[in-house]
């Protein structure tokens, strides 16, 4: 079987992707390690420049900030639709969508990517390419600097078709 080719989306979402990963070494017996342990034992690369901020991690979505907002006890701020759009449209959507939603101070935001169309058994492998890219897309280092955490919507706001999103405070 002969492997495809990734579009221009998919090798700019990966390299996003990989920029934020930090690669791991064989130590000693064959157990991995953060690069990050091996500064103790080896001299540190130059760096050429200046040292870009990373984003902070993404934390853990709280279960019970989930039950108030599916019981209705916690507004959602702001909503966006990503039905119909295309992967390029939806990404630039996404990000426009958390840009204007921090400026606002919005807390919270639901994300509806719908659950995909079920069609032919050969398109099984296309069903809700949305539902699947946006949680990895909120992944990114672009992305997490407007988030706090996310996690699929409860089934009264979408279900798996959407997500919460905890928006992180605009820089001051």
């Amino acid at each position: 079987m002969s492997r495809r080719r990734l579009s221009d989306d998919e090798r700019a979402l990966w390299g996003g992707f990989a920029r934020g990963v930090t690669p791991l070494r064989r130590g000693v017996g064959g157990a991995l390690e953060p690069v990050s342990d091996r500064a103790a034992h080896e001299t540190p690369p130059v760096q050429s420049g200046p040292k870009e901020k990373q984003p902070p991690a993404l934390a853990q979505f709280d279960r019970r900030l989930r039950q108030r907002v599916a019981r209705g006890h916690l507004a959602i701020d702001v909503r966006l639709d990503l039905h119909g759009m295309t992967q390029k449209q939806a990404h630039a959507a996404l990000l426009h969508f958390l840009t204007q939603a921090q400026a606002q101070d919005a807390k919270l935001a639901l994300v509806v990517t719908g659950k995909g169309i079920g069609g032919a058994a050969g398109s099984a492998s296309e069903r809700g390419v949305l539902r699947r890219q946006v949680p990895l897309w909120l992944s990114l280092p672009e992305f997490r600097r407007f988030i706090v955490s996310f996690q699929q919507a409860h089934a009264s706001h979408g279900g798996e078709g959407a997500m919460y999103l905890r928006l992180r405070r605009r820089p001051r």
